[in-house]
């Protein structure tokens, strides 16, 4: 016999307003939660103890290939604290559902150095541990102490140092070994008064040098601009920014790529390993602006895959294994996905 869903547990609702993509999936069962306590007592229900669960932010990192059938949960914990602060550093505490780049706003406004490359990145703060999001030379494990987790099966907090979090490239111990089996609830950063701003990433100094002054805010509007122009808005265009990692080779590999393509670019990512921007591998493919039906690749970022109207996730996910076999056929790399492959 069926138990009966608690209240504040929806049935059959669209997901197309909370992912940035718009793909029109419909999760069978969805919930909002704004403290632990609401997520602790939903993860409690015998409703929703053997449902397939699915942890949602802002939706920005996310491609639903099919519906739902579980129970889809909301994370809407907002709230922004001071914890320490010194005449050197500060220490802020940020709920996982706020925006990003409002709380990226905030830390600017305030004169706190630390997030001003990571401006206009779409998402909440709890999705930023899970990517290690990164841009323009800066990634955010650079300014994270801690992140604060609810494990769904114990109810029990458990806290995560920086080094606990296992940081790399676009990754972390959220997305691998602990992959829905922690919640972030918060993400405690720690930022400085009087920092160095890193401006050798594109052309992101010569933006920045055009408004006549290098300060944080001068940083912040400067890639604020250059996405702007690079990346459609997703509530004009359904997109969820870069759709493929940056592939990293060895450099023996690396050498021999650029013996037959002399202009490929390229940045360190190690001593012994180069990273290669993915769009342009894409883009020497002839990919840049293609399209199938509602499903394609924007016109202005071959790194982009995007949403012109009602695509099906499935479509878009059909493109993406196009353009993947096109680029390891060609150049022998084998892109991963940023995005999060629901299906």
């Amino acid at each position: 016999m069926q138990k009966n869903k608690m209240p504040g547990i929806q049935l059959n609702i669209s997901l197309k307003s909370y992912n940035t993509f718009g793909i029109n999936a419909i999760a069978a069962n969805f919930c909002s939660c704004t403290s632990l306590d609401e997520l602790k007592e939903v993860l409690s229900e015998p409703y929703s103890r053997n449902l397939r669960k699915l942890y949602l932010g802002g939706g920005s990192n996310v491609l639903f290939t099919a519906n739902f059938d579980g129970l889809m949960i909301h994370n809407q914990i907002k709230g922004i604290e001071i914890v320490e602060e010194d005449n050197e550093q500060v220490v802020v505490q940020a709920g996982a559902g706020e925006d990003w780049d409002e709380f990226v706003a905030y830390t600017v406004n305030k004169g706190w150095y630390g997030l001003e490359n990571l401006s206009y990145i779409p998402g909440n703060v709890g999705a930023c541990p899970i990517q290690n999001i990164g841009a323009y030379g800066a990634e955010v494990k650079d300014t994270i102490k801690e992140v604060q987790t609810l494990n769904p099966e114990t109810l029990e907090t458990e806290n995560f140092s920086n080094e606990e979090c296992l940081f790399g490239y676009r990754s972390s111990i959220f997305k691998h070994q602990l992959k829905d089996k922690r919640i972030i609830t918060h993400v405690t950063f720690v930022l400085q008064k009087n920092g160095n701003l890193k401006l050798d990433y594109g052309n992101l100094r010569e933006t920045v040098e055009m408004k006549n002054e290098i300060t944080l805010k001068s940083v912040r509007d400067s890639v604020i601009e250059i996405r702007r122009s690079k990346l459609p808005e997703p509530e004009k265009l359904g997109n969820a920014g870069s759709f493929f990692k940056n592939p990293v080779v060895s450099m023996e590999k690396f050498e021999k790529l650029k013996n037959n393509h002399p202009q490929i670019p390229s940045y360190p990512a190690s001593n012994k390993l180069i990273k290669i921007p993915a769009g342009w591998l894409i883009d020497q493919l002839g990919w840049k602006g293609y399209r199938e039906g509602d499903a394609g690749v924007h016109q202005n970022q071959a790194l982009v895959l995007v949403n012109y109207g009602s695509a099906s996730g499935k479509q878009v996910l059909d493109l993406c294994d196009k353009i993947r076999k096109s680029v390891s056929g060609h150049f022998g790399i084998e892109l991963e996905t940023e995005v999060n492959i629901i299906e």
